[in-house]
């Protein structure tokens, strides 16, 4: 199976592209996809429907799993967060990819086995298990990993298999 891992957002998007078999990973691709501040935001998201078809379209994955959207403090933030994040899940839905989504809660309990785990904690984590030099950069790419790590995590579980039909 390979897997798309998704960090969502409009000015960094993380990517992570695995190919999960027998228990083992291997990383085909990871990134970034950026956009430019002081770019009109119709174009920003027309820059990240562009990268990310060439992304699918290269790769050819099975499933996208992408960071389930929450509210913070910042009600324009996550309204742009959210028109991007529609982008991507669009753009997987005409690749026809299965679409799986995760909660920050969720990856960190997958990739680290606590959900409160600190965000270095989880990096640190795609370092050893993915067998880096080096913790993935920027942030996001390494976030984007751990969430592929997650769908497979889950995916092959009873729970994995459950939620199909609920």
């Amino acid at each position: 199976m390979i897997i798309l891992g998704i960090d969502p957002g409009y000015a960094i998007i993380g990517y992570g592209v695995l190919e999960y078999s027998n228990n083992h990973f291997k990383v085909l691709g990871y990134g970034a996809i950026t956009t430019k501040a002081g770019t009109p935001f119709n174009k920003r998201l027309e820059i990240i429907y562009r990268e990310l078809d060439l992304i699918m379209t290269h790769y050819k994955p099975d499933v996208m799993a992408i960071e389930k959207l929450f509210y913070n403090t910042n009600a324009k933030t996550v309204i742009d967060v959210a028109q991007a994040r529609g982008v991507i899940v669009l753009t997987a839905q005409l690749h026809g990819l299965e679409i799986a989504e995760y909660t920050p809660l969720q990856v960190k309990q997958s990739v680290v086995g606590y959900g409160r785990a600190e965000k270095k904690q989880v990096q640190e984590m795609m370092r050893i298990m993915l067998k880096f030099d080096e913790i993935p950069k920027p942030d996001d790419t390494a976030d984007a990993l751990a969430m592929a790590i997650c769908h497979a995590h889950t995916s092959g579980s009873l729970v994995g298999k459950l939620k199909k039909y609920y």
